[in-house]
């Protein structure tokens, strides 16, 4: 528990994060309160939020899923719209599944779908990002989660072929010219390659798509989100691999999921 009760300073922090734009900043200078463990470091985390550092750089996790996800500085943040991809996913998963989280920065999706299921499931999990990688392997060690360094499915070990029951695939999906018109949090905070997809957002998306085939299971799933946007050339993207592909979205949290299926 905080040491940091007052209501005053409650109000004063509040008031410095508003002054520097943060639209809950009641909100989170209760967080800010709860997570300084002394006086510095509260005018530390003060400061660094005020200067547009995300807060859960700045206090070192988020909450996504009923959880609590360690996230590094560096680290890509989980936005709450990617809950909705880990509801969807969680009615295609089975007790014992064997779920890949591909890109899967700070490991958000693998561990809230398993807390989402409520019954063992065998997860790996990859990304490009060493900063990534050392945040999943934390936030994935209570479930037995194997986190690895990897470009896509590079690293992954080959007996995992033809066995995937769900493929999460959270990509880049920002067109290059878009990144940046992206909010100062992320652009300048979250590592590049977690934001940027290419010309057209798509590009890590075929990469994944391509592969696919080769490692899910028979009726096994890959689920991505996309923008609605991009949905159309999305849908086709993974049609054109072979798979049987469906969007579903939801309006609360403005979330657009595909879910693309092995013939």
């Amino acid at each position: 528990m905080s040491v940091f009760s007052s209501s005053l300073l409650r109000s004063s922090v509040a008031s410095r994060l508003r002054a520097a734009g943060c639209v809950f900043a009641e909100d989170e200078a209760r967080i800010v309160l709860a997570a300084a463990a002394t006086p510095a470091e509260l005018a530390a985390m003060v400061r660094s939020r005020a200067d547009g550092r995300p807060l859960e750089h700045v206090v070192g996790w988020a909450e996504f899923g009923g959880l609590r996800i360690a996230v590094d500085p560096g680290v890509f943040v989980p936005r709450r719209r990617s809950e909705f991809l880990v509801r969807t996913a969680a009615g295609l998963t089975p007790g014992g599944a064997l779920v890949v989280d591909l890109c899967c920065g700070s490991g958000a999706l693998a561990a809230a779908l398993a807390a989402e299921v409520g019954h063992p499931v065998q997860v790996y999990a990859s990304d490009v990002d060493a900063a990534a990688v050392d945040c999943a392997r934390r936030n994935l060690a209570g479930i037995g989660g194997r986190v690895l360094r990897s470009d896509l499915f590079a690293e992954l070990p080959a007996e995992l072929r033809g066995r995937v029951d769900v493929l999460l695939a959270n990509v880049p999906y920002v067109p290059t010219a878009d990144i940046a018109l992206l909010p100062a949090e992320a652009r300048l905070h979250e590592a590049l390659p977690a934001l940027d997809g290419g010309a057209d957002g798509l590009d890590v998306l075929r990469r994944v798509a391509g592969e696919a085939p080769q490692w899910l299971a028979p009726r096994g799933s890959l689920l991505f989100e996309t923008s609605e946007r991009q949905a159309p050339e999305a849908l086709a993207v993974v049609a054109a691999a072979g798979l049987d592909a469906a969007l579903s979205s939801c309006e609360d949290l403005d979330a657009t999921v595909v879910t693309a299926t092995l013939r």
